[in-house]
C-alpha cells in the first residue's frame, strides 16, 4: 500500500474572482439569517443550511483497539464524548409529514475535559454537484436572495442550475441519485453518512463514512421524521461503524472534484459511534440551538481540505455570528458551547 499524500495548503486557495464572490455570498448569508425567523415562521434565527433540527443527542466514539499503529497518535483514548445533531438540509423549516431525504448527521468530538477536538458535518449523500467555486457561490447567493426577495431572483437560480448539468451527469452521481430515490422513504438512521469533502488527519487527508448497524429501514413509515427519530432514540441504542479512506493519488482520490467517488482507497474502521437510549437533549434549549458544528473550529490537524470546503469556513462564521446575535437579542442567552 502506498503512503498517503501529505496535505498541501495550495489545495485550499481561492483565486481573486472567487474571493470577491465569497464576500457577496457572505452578505447574502447574513441577510438570510437575519430574516430567517420570518422565513421559517419560528421565534429564533435559523442556520442558513440544515435549518431544521430533528434531534440533538449525546453519544460516545469508541476507538477500535486494533487500528493501525500510524493512527494511534490521533485516537489515543479508549473513547471520546460526542454531541450529535440530526437535521434536514433545507434552508427553510417546513412542518411537513415527510421531508425530502437530505439528512444531516453532524458530529462534535470532545475530550474528557469537554474541550472541542473536531466537528464533522456529515450527510446521507456522498457527492456534491458543483466543482466550480464560482458557480456554487453564485447559486448559493441567488438561493439566499430568493428566500428574502422572492421570485424576482428565480432567473439567476435557473441560470446557475443549468451550469450544474455537466457535473451531475457522471456515473457516480447518477448511481447515487438512483440509490437515494430508492431509499427516499427509509428511516433516517438506516442511511450511511459521508463527509463528502476531505479532512486532514495530521499531515494526511481523509474522507469519512458512518455505516449504521442493524437499523430497520422501515421504522417510522407512518410518522414524520422527527417523531420517528426521537421515538427510536428514546427506546433503542444506536451504533454505527466509523470508516475512513486516505488520499494516496489525486487522480483516484481528488480533493477538489466532489462529484465522483474515491476509488482504490480501502476503508479502514477506526471505531464506532454509540448513542445510548434516552440520551436525547432538548433541541429547543438555547444552548443547543446555538451549537456550532463549524469544522474550521476543529484543531488544525482535523480541519477540512479543498476549495469548496474552504468556502464553508467563511460561511459558517457569518452564519453563526449572525445567528447568535439575533438569538441573543430574542432570548437573552448565549451559547454555552
Amino acid at each position: 500500500m502506498p503512503k498517503p499524500l501529505k496535505y498541501n495548503k495550495k489545495l485550499d486557495e481561492l483565486n481573486e474572482e472567487e474571493k470577491q464572490l465569497l464576500e457577496i455570498n457572505k452578505k447574502s448569508i447574513a441577510d438570510f439569517v437575519e430574516q430567517s425567523p420570518s422565513i421559517s415562521d419560528v421565534n429564533y434565527a435559523t442556520r442558513n443550511a440544515h435549518a431544521k433540527t430533528y434531534a440533538v443527542a449525546k453519544g460516545t466514539f469508541w476507538i477500535n483497539p486494533i487500528i493501525p499503529e500510524s493512527l494511534k497518535p490521533f485516537f489515543n483514548k479508549e473513547k471520546f464524548d460526542l454531541i450529535i445533531r440530526f437535521s434536514n438540509a433545507q434552508l427553510k423549516i417546513q412542518n411537513s409529514k415527510k421531508d425530502f431525504p437530505a439528512y444531516g448527521f453532524a458530529v462534535q468530538v470532545r475530550d474528557e475535559n469537554n474541550n472541542l477536538l473536531s466537528n464533522y458535518p456529515l450527510v446521507n449523500f456522498p457527492l456534491f454537484p458543483v466543482n466550480s467555486v464560482s458557480t456554487f457561490l453564485k447559486l448559493f447567493t441567488a438561493v439566499n436572495r430568493f428566500y428574502i426577495q422572492g421570485w424576482r431572483n428565480i432567473f439567476s437560480i435557473v441560470t446557475q442550475m443549468v451550469k450544474l448539468i455537466p457535473s451531475v451527469f457522471t456515473g457516480s452521481f447518477i448511481r447515487n441519485i438512483l440509490k437515494l430515490i430508492g431509499k427516499r422513504n427509509d428511516f433516517i438512521l438506516s442511511f450511511d453518512y459521508y463527509s463528502v469533502g476531505a479532512f486532514r488527519l495530521g499531515d494526511h487527508m481523509m474522507k469519512i463514512k458512518l455505516s449504521p448497524k442493524s437499523v430497520n429501514k422501515n421504522i417510522g413509515k407512518k410518522q414524520n421524521t422527527r417523531k420517528a427519530l426521537r421515538s427510536y432514540l428514546q427506546r433503542n441504542d444506536f451504533t454505527a461503524d466509523v470508516l475512513i479512506q486516505f488520499c494516496y493519488d489525486l487522480k483516484d482520490q481528488p480533493i477538489n472534484n466532489l462529484n465522483i467517488e474515491w476509488k482504490n482507497s480501502p476503508f479502514i474502521k477506526i471505531g464506532e459511534i454509540k448513542i445510548d437510549k434516552n440520551s436525547l437533549l432538548n433541541p429547543r434549549e438555547s444552548c443547543n440551538e446555538l451549537l456550532s458544528f463549524n469544522p474550521f473550529e476543529s484543531k488544525a490537524i482535523f480541519q477540512p481540505v479543498g476549495k469548496i470546503q474552504k468556502l464553508r469556513d467563511e460561511a459558517y462564521k457569518v452564519s453563526v455570528q449572525t445567528r447568535r446575535k439575533i438569538n441573543t437579542l430574542l432570548h437573552g442567552k448565549k451559547s454555552e458551547l
